[in-house]
């Protein structure tokens, strides 16, 4: 009987996953589940309907910082793509020169940065495939080897980009500061950036590809109207960023973007940084010639707010609606026992956490979606099972945001049926058509999702971590197994 009451309880996550894989948006799949979990919650678990809406509400409580961060992020996002913030990014790696052998070194450099400027890799790599396909076919590189630096390089600010959607939706779910993400694993995310970079120098190098260094100036008059009709449709801001490209833009607007960074590693608050970003592009912006009247900066900054309230953060309301109502019934229970059952050390349990993360993703073939429905079970788990100070709990609660956010953005790209992959080739066929491309060719060279996900199981895992600065768990007997301490 309790067996069949576990699998019911179990019911709305099916339901929430079913919706997302037959192509359901999260904004109706997330109020379907919720329903369901309800529904369950009265006539499993016997709790009233009214409790049922108290522990919804209080989990939506939980976020609502989350929430009013994620609208900022919207509007500094509008802002650094419409100010020529992230055309300077790319304008400035231009100008460097390029070769057939560096051409997917300076790809992931420049799309890692622009995905932290503008918080998104979907954007990030409809913005620089045109740029940098046709850059490639110019200068003679690896049409595939560009294609995944970019691609790997687009993932590096949604996973740590501090306006990033998945950065935010994460580290609400997990109830940590997105500064505080930035800052403790900003080491080791630099670290797989740089080290996917050396490989992609090295397999350069081995291919033979050229050293001769070529004409970047004519690259946007080499992309097909075609493609650029393509990408107006379905991504219009990277239209902007490629106009800007192609007009040029006073290098000093990449300042914004700098001032963001140093004051998030400097640890200020997460507000105060997008706030920076928004207010130093507008006065820079004046000086450029690539903002007009306040008022016109004001409105831009709106439509920021009303993206993300159209969608994100309508669906983060209703996913911590959710998941209040599973934690109230204890619907997780089971695969938290079969995980604490395999642990017999809190890292072996954290890391387990991550496999259920990367698994959850390739079940639900969407990063958000794996994120807002594996989020929750993790937490519950490491809440439920480990024992720790105040201090020590909120580094667990950090490396499982990064887990959610990590498995999701750079698991996305190691899974052929992913609709991130799907959106890449999409993007890729359409503005470089002199090339079938195909899901396995965005995985053959990602180097950068191959190395973020290996690395950070290996480092949880082993432990190994400790070696990583701001970025190691807790070690025992500093947090412990309530199971252990029950022995």
């Amino acid at each position: 009987m309790n067996f069949l009451k576990a699998i019911i309880k179990f019911l709305p996550v099916c339901v929430l996953a079913g919706l997302m894989m037959s192509g359901q948006d999260a904004l109706i799949a997330a109020p379907i589940a919720c329903i369901v979990a309800i529904a369950v919650a009265r006539l499993v678990a016997g709790i009233k309907f009214k409790e049922c809406i108290d522990v919804a509400m209080k989990s939506v409580s939980n976020i609502l910082v989350a929430l009013f961060i994620l609208m900022f992020a919207y509007a500094m996002a509008s802002a650094f793509m419409t100010t020529g913030v992230g055309a300077s990014v790319v304008n400035l790696a231009l100008s460097l020169g390029v070769t057939a052998r560096t051409i997917a070194v300076v790809g992931i450099a420049v799309t890692a940065i622009l995905s932290v400027a503008t918080g998104t890799s979907w954007g990030t790599f409809a913005a620089c495939a045109p740029i940098f396909l046709w850059l490639n076919h110019i200068v003679g590189g690896d049409i595939v080897l560009t294609t995944c630096a970019i691609a790997g390089g687009a993932c590096f600010g949604d996973n740590i980009g501090l306006i990033s959607d998945t950065t935010i939706v994460s580290s609400g779910i997990q109830g940590v500061e997105v500064v505080d993400r930035v800052r403790t694993q900003g080491v080791w995310s630099v670290s797989c950036l740089i080290l996917a970079a050396i490989v992609f120098f090295i397999v350069g190098t081995a291919m033979g590809l050229s050293t001769a260094t070529a004409d970047t100036s004519g690259v946007m008059d080499n992309i097909p109207q075609s493609a650029l009709d393509y990408l107006a449709e379905e991504k219009p801001v990277a239209i902007d960023l490629l106009n800007q490209v192609r007009d040029g833009v006073a290098v000093y607007m990449i300042i914004p973007l700098l001032l963001v960074i140093g004051l998030a590693i400097a640890g200020v608050n997460t507000f105060a940084c997008i706030g920076s970003g928004i207010v130093s592009a507008y006065l820079l912006g004046l000086a450029a010639g690539t903002t007009g009247n306040l008022q016109e900066y004001l409105d831009l900054c709106m439509k920021g707010f009303a993206d993300a309230g159209s969608w994100v953060v309508v669906m983060m309301m209703w996913v911590a609606a959710f998941g209040g109502v599973m934690g109230a019934m204890k619907a997780f229970d089971p695969i938290a026992k079969l995980i604490v059952a395999m642990s017999g050390r809190v890292r072996i349990l954290m890391g387990f956490n991550g496999v259920l993360c990367i698994l959850g993703n390739a079940i639900l073939s969407d990063e958000m979606a794996q994120i807002v429905t594996i989020g929750p079970i993790i937490k519950d788990i490491a809440e439920e099972n480990i024992v720790g100070s105040e201090e020590d709990m909120y580094k667990i609660k950090l490396r499982n945001a990064t887990f959610g956010d990590a498995m999701g953005v750079f698991g996305s790209q190691l899974i052929p049926w992913h609709v991130y992959l799907a959106f890449y080739v999409g993007i890729a066929v359409n503005v470089y058509p002199l090339y079938k491309f195909t899901a396995m060719n965005f995985i053959q060279y990602n180097f950068m999702a191959m190395i973020a996900v290996a690395s950070l199981l290996l480092l949880t895992f082993t432990g190994l971590d400790r070696f990583v600065p701001l970025f190691s768990l807790p070690r025992e007997p500093q947090v412990q197994l309530k199971k252990n301490m029950e022995a």
